[in-house]
């Protein structure tokens, strides 16, 4: 019908005015429909999280939660079958009740990152008698203590009876763990002898002094004896009460805790002359291969094969000492770049004394490097966690002369901070110059960063706050060394050589990983081509290639994680251009918590597709 006397505005039909309001309510039919059914994906997937976590009481733990409080894993080979077998049929379960389709993009991510994590369990579930049960980096004789000591956290009587209960927990879980590394052994898996040799005293040293005899406490006795000092102070517990506390403590330690650790210490001693202390790597293992293949798909959240990883890692070391050379003449340092290595391994004055002092100096060093970078990160970073990080020693019973310093985990209510932990029995092992890196890597704007943050999210399923993946969290901590030069620092030229020495550091071990569990190399292989290619001290270099050994692929994640963080950056530059945000492309990293990498690359090209339309 033709109308007149109808004036319309181009580009509007004579029956739009009708059409509109019901296109409006379409809309919001469908967008609430796509709400409801994420709220009702969401609180499946937290139920389906609650229902994990009964599998790993110590997990509720580090999730800062109480329940199952008095209980430390089933470490037994049975329990893994149960938990891989509940996590198939979770993902049955999840294709089952909800359509992917019709789930919004960040739902879709917590789908597929669900699905993500069975297939990645599965796949290195079938190289359980390749596993290494104990090792002097990551070992349950020294991590279920600290676990013990530093996670259980004594609040009221409650939670000391709990505390008692789970050193006969430890005791057991350390037993099956034990019967797990015999079956291994047997099967051709055991650490080299170097391990054994370290792991001898860690493990004897949480048996020394009281309440086991000898000179002064214990570290678990010392903790025992805080725990309960704090309660009566806190006038939860009168002193009798506390008597009786330190008495089942006592008795625990000394009837379950101890004959634990002399049986372990014994095994060993046992195995120890057993030990390969030439070629120590795990493609000599029957299945060795492809065990270490799924290790390398696992650790880096890629296809790359170990010849690829070795490649990029060549060309990495060769790219970075170009960048090394120029900083030699900056500083006028007459000789080659080994020389340079040499001068900067070896000159007084780049270590701190190895004393007390010097040792606090360190400290002080690292706890300025903090301060100094909390002021920068609003710079750089829209979120900012509650949490706090501090610095501290290593503990003396887990402390290894050289090991590598880490971060241990805040709270997620941020109430317990972040901790960057170092080894300082050597301080020869630990040059000055590296310790700038260390700091924004293991602190900020590195792990402290991408962990308090996603564990302090909101309105994300939990899983997603406490997901974990090697590559990503290593590639951020060694891509947040690089941007620390970008924020200001290392105005030390030294400090900027000890930024390379630390990134070549990570160059080297793509060759050395996959040399040694790829290539057969022997560890003095590794030790030689290390210590050509890097000014790290040797004590250092030695320590670092027996972590690789004894945790194979590990190492490869940090370089490839950062390779594959600076892609996205470039990335999203180029395309977005002067609409480039940089804290909202970090935001876009460590905003949704951890994801390998195809997940991470859909989620930044999300953000990209954002801002090129104009949306916040």
């Amino acid at each position: 019908m033709f109308l007149t006397g109808v004036m319309l505005a181009p580009g509007v039909s004579a029956w739009s005015h009708e059409a509109e309001p019901s296109r409006a309510v379409s809309t919001r039919a469908v967008v609430q429909a796509a709400e409801n059914e994420t709220a009702r994906f969401n609180a499946w997937l937290d139920a389906k999280y609650e229902e994990q976590l009964d599998f790993s009481p110590m997990s509720r733990g580090y999730a800062g939660q109480k329940k199952d409080s008095d209980k430390i894993d089933d470490m037994s080979d049975a329990a893994a079958d149960r938990a891989l077998e509940w996590q198939r049929k979770s993902v049955e379960d999840l294709k089952e009740n909800f359509d992917r389709a019709a789930l919004p993009s960040d739902a879709q991510l917590s789908y597929d990152l669900w699905v993500y994590q069975y297939e990645d369990a599965a796949a290195l579930a079938k190289f359980r008698r390749n596993t290494y049960s104990f090792n002097q980096m990551a070992g349950p004789h020294t991590g279920f203590p600290q676990f013990l000591m530093q996670i259980h956290s004594v609040d009221a009587p409650a939670d000391m009876d709990a505390y008692i209960a789970r050193i006969g927990g430890i005791a057991r879980a350390e037993l099956q763990l034990l019967e797990i590394a015999r079956r291994n052994a047997a099967a051709g898996s055991r650490v080299p002898r170097f391990a054994y040799e370290l792991m001898i005293p860690q493990a004897r040293a949480l048996i020394a002094g009281a309440p086991f005899g000898g000179e002064g406490d214990s570290a678990v006795w010392a903790d025992v004896n805080t725990k309960v000092d704090g309660l009566v102070k806190a006038g939860k517990i009168d002193t009798a009460h506390a008597d009786s506390y330190r008495g089942a403590a006592r008795k625990a330690l000394l009837d379950q805790w101890k004959p634990a650790y002399d049986e372990l210490i014994a095994w060993f001693e046992a195995e120890l002359p057993k030990a390969d202390a030439i070629t120590p790597g795990v493609g000599k293992q029957p299945n060795g291969k492809p065990y270490y293949d799924a290790l390398l798909r696992s650790a880096t959240t890629t296809d790359l094969s170990a010849d690829q990883i070795h490649q990029i890692g060549l060309d990495e070391v060769a790219r970075i000492k170009v960048e090394m050379e120029a900083i030699k003449a900056k500083v006028g340092f007459k000789g080659t770049l080994g020389d340079f290595f040499k001068f900067v391994r070896d000159d007084d004055q780049f270590y701190d004394a190895n004393t007390d002092e010097g040792r606090q100096s360190h400290i002080d060093a690292a706890t300025a490097y903090v301060a100094q970078m909390k002021l920068q990160l609003p710079r750089y970073f829209g979120i900012l966690p509650k949490a706090d990080v501090v610095v501290r020693r290593v503990e003396a019973y887990r402390e290894i002369p050289g090991g590598a310093a880490h971060y241990f985990l805040s709270s997620p209510d941020g109430s317990r901070p972040g901790i960057f932990y170092l080894h300082l029995s050597d301080m020869r092992a630990k040059p000055k110059p590296q310790l700038e890196n260390t700091v924004y890597h293991e602190a900020l704007p590195g792990h402290h960063l991408n962990f308090a943050i996603a564990r302090e999210l909101t309105n994300y399923p939990e899983f997603r706050k406490n997901a974990s993946f090697n590559a990503y969290q290593e590639g951020w901590g060694l891509y947040a060394e690089k941007l620390a030069k970008e924020m200001g620092a290392y105005k030390d030229p030294y400090s900027d050589f000890g930024r390379l020495t630390g990134e070549i550091w990570r160059a080297i071990r793509l060759v050395v990983d996959t040399g040694l569990h790829s290539k057969g190399w022997t560890e003095g292989q590794a030790v030689k081509y290390f210590t050509e290619n890097s000014a790290a001290p040797e004590a250092q270099i030695r320590a670092e290639v027996q972590r690789y050994i004894v945790m194979p692929g590990q190492a490869t994640g940090y370089k490839i994680g950062m390779i594959k963080m600076e892609e996205l950056r470039r990335k999203a530059e180029k395309q977005l251009g002067p609409k480039f945000d940089i804290r909202g492309f970090h935001d876009a990293i460590l905003g949704h918590g951890q994801l390998p990498f195809a997940l991470l690359e859909r989620q930044v090209d999300r953000w990209i597709a954002g801002q090129m339309s104009g949306a916040r």
